[in-house]
């Protein structure tokens, strides 16, 4: 129901109800401008665009709350985000109502952001506010979403760097015994930090030689150590397991008892290998190796990739192995590692024109 009255002081009011039943009015100087306004409400009404003007004053802070908390994320991803917002989105927009917040009070926190933080990091802040953002508009809390045309850094594309050979052997040599089966495990399945540190007994298969990823280790400040599902379904995962690694997996679980979960792999106290320890003893093993401080344990894994590509695998089993969701990830991973592709261009075009004089054709014909 909707109408155009004039009221006693020669304005226009406009009013209408919403599908609640909830009245809604404007005043206009012009009866044209009134029923112009109501047409535009029956088109959003139809389209099922219709946004309550009320709705977008909603702070921002607690739209973000409400949604992070309904999001089917990890609970690493949640402390990341939540640590996101608190720190750098917040303080700039956190107080604001929905409908207030402009494309450029978005550019503007970015723009500040980017001369503090990495252009990456001030990427995936933006997603996350566009996200929220998109969320709100589903939600017909607000029209549009602000996160349009917003200018940022280039982020680099940054190439990986897998560690040779003779450096996984020094690493190893150097690492402490109770640690030693972990790195040569990653370096011989690939498997991500959380998907080793969860490895149980039950997931290695001697027989068969093989190792199933079905779940990895959930190790985030204030949340109790527990197995949970791994990073995406596609890193559900059977891995063929070479010799060398089960040969360390084995006296591993000779010498050590599993830990909790009955895990393969724990702490010198028999529990749950907290990743900050893991580091500092990663570190100490670079420098009695004399490898450079920068080394992570995600190397590991791009090493065992390497190494895959080195020998020829295709690039659907590199996918595979490495649990990714198709090969185009890889692609774009790890497409600089593919062995002699220039040397390979060149090989097949001289061939291609192996018996065609080209420079001496061009020269006849002048």
């Amino acid at each position: 129901m909707a109408s155009v009255q004039r009221r006693p002081d020669g304005r226009w009011r406009a009013r209408y109800r919403d599908a609640g039943d909830k009245e809604h009015a404007r005043h206009f100087a012009r009866k044209a401008d009134a029923e112009r306004w109501l047409d535009g409400v029956r088109s959003d009404l139809v389209r099922g665009t219709y946004v309550d003007p009320a709705a977008g004053r909603v702070l921002f802070a607690d739209f973000a709350r409400v949604w992070l908390d309904a999001q089917p994320h990890r609970a690493g991803t949640a402390l990341l985000y939540e640590r996101t917002l608190r720190l750098h989105v917040h303080p700039r927009i956190g107080d604001r109502p929905l409908s207030a917040v402009r494309r450029s009070d978005i550019q503007a926190l970015i723009t500040s952001s980017g001369q503090r933080l990495a252009p990456k990091t001030v990427e995936n802040h933006f997603r996350l506010i566009k996200a929220i953002f998109s969320a709100a508009v589903e939600d017909q809390l607000i029209a549009v979403s602000p996160c349009r045309k917003i200018a940022r850094q280039p982020v680099a594309a940054s190439r990986v760097v897998p560690l040779s050979v003779d450096q996984v052997e020094r690493l190893i040599a150097a690492t402490p015994q109770h640690f030693r089966a972990l790195i040569v495990t990653a370096v011989g399945t690939g498997l991500r930090q959380g998907e080793a540190l969860g490895l149980r007994g039950q997931d290695v298969d001697f027989l068969r030689r093989e190792v199933h990823v079905r779940h990895q280790l959930v190790s985030v400040p204030g949340v109790k150590a527990h197995l949970g599902p791994p990073k995406t379904a596609s890193s559900l995962r059977t891995v063929p397991a070479p010799a060398f690694v089960l040969e360390a997996l084995s006296e591993h679980v000779r010498l050590f008892a599993p830990g909790p979960f009955e895990m393969i792999f724990s702490n010198t106290r028999g529990s749950a290998v907290n990743r900050q320890s893991l580091h500092r003893s990663l570190a100490a093993a670079l420098r009695a190796a004399g490898l450079p401080a920068g080394i992570t344990f995600h190397q590991l894994r791009h090493t065992y990739a390497s190494l895959l590509i080195d020998g020829g695998e295709s690039v659907t089993v590199v996918a595979d192995r490495m649990g990714h969701k198709n090969a185009t990830e890889t692609l774009q991973t790890y497409s600089h590692l593919w062995p002699s592709s220039d040397d390979k261009t060149r090989q097949v075009l001289d061939k291609a024109f192996a018996t065609v004089q080209l420079l001496h054709a061009g020269s006849a014909q002048r």
